[in-house]
């Protein structure tokens, strides 16, 4: 699935456009605090990391469920909820089936 956060992707046409789709992904902050500044920080970029690629499959899934075979217009909000230590990542696109230009 190509996935893209332009609004066409070069070489393909756009030929049916099969709606919005979104993938949230919300999980508590997987850090481990030491001493070390840059272990806690390799901690929280793997915390965000993981909580990315789980938004990123929900997206491709409910792409998939409309017989897309792309998405356009990406958009990634990220959000940290400081008080419960969660880290948010909302991705939303368009899905469109696209065929190559060649």
């Amino acid at each position: 699935m190509i996935l893209t956060t332009t609004n066409s992707i070069e070489g393909f046409r756009i030929i049916d456009y099969k709606g919005i789709v979104t993938g949230v992904s919300a999980q508590q902050q997987k850090v481990t605090f030491s001493f070390s500044t840059s272990k806690y920080l390799d901690s929280l970029n793997k915390s965000v990391n993981d909580v990315k690629e789980e938004a990123f499959n929900k997206l491709k899934e409910n792409a998939k469920a409309l017989n897309a075979n792309a998405i356009v217009g990406i958009k990634i909000d990220f959000e940290v909820l400081a008080t419960s230590a969660v880290n948010m990542i909302s991705v939303t696109g368009t899905a469109v089936n696209v065929v190559s230009e060649k």
